[in-house]
């Protein structure tokens, strides 16, 4: 018997939840070959209700920009977590396990243990950024992260520093990019030049 999930549906209304966007330097409906690797910008939206946009059938919020970008790109309408809280989301979405597979399990160490000892789940597994780096893309990080420096998830590039002692708890300069503009993700793409990239 299947399960049929809510879409577009007022009765479903998370308290937190993640909007994602994957968006591919192709049209989603074109299938083809490629001579080179196509680039991936991957847009989350923290503590957003998923139905808070133009392209998502909201009848106030007009979200023009976000959606021309969505009929341009490949979306994920039906993303569902295992855990409602922010760091084992996103380190699902990096490594693409479960939390009980990573072990990264909340958004805090249990007290008494030290922040640093909870990094090495995130150097255990397999991510994106590491795979993708291994077909020659660059990697850029920004807004939360929570395993420390972003080198530690496989990121070749990134704006948050990790340095607990520098006010590096989940995102430090990496959550600026949401609030200050994007140069610096313009920047990184000037720089990759022809090679292909992850943001």
């Amino acid at each position: 018997m299947s399960q049929r999930f809510p879409h577009r549906d007022s009765r479903f209304q998370p308290g937190t939840s993640l909007l994602i966007l994957l968006v591919l330097a192709f049209p989603a409906t074109t299938t083809r070959c490629f001579s080179s690797p196509p680039n991936v910008v991957l847009i989350i939206s923290d503590d957003q209700s998923w139905t808070d946009f133009g392209f998502m059938g909201h009848k106030t919020i007009r979200t023009p920009h976000i959606d021309r970008l969505a009929r341009q790109s490949t979306v994920f309408p039906h993303g569902y977590v295992p855990s409602s809280l922010c760091r084992p989301s996103l380190a699902t979405m990096v490594t693409g396990l479960y939390p009980h597979q990573h072990g990264i399990t909340g958004n805090d160490p249990p007290r008494g243990t030290d922040r640093g000892k909870m990094l090495r789940h995130i150097q255990a597994h397999p991510t994106l950024p590491r795979w993708l780096a291994t077909k020659g893309f660059r990697s850029l990080q920004t807004g939360k992260w929570w395993e420390g420096h972003p080198r530690l998830g496989g990121f070749t590039d990134a704006m948050t520093h990790g340095d607990p002692k520098r006010g590096g708890r989940h995102g430090d300069l990496g959550l600026k990019i949401g609030r200050t503009g994007l140069k610096p993700i313009f920047r990184f793409i000037e720089d990759c030049g022809e090679t292909p990239f992850f943001v």
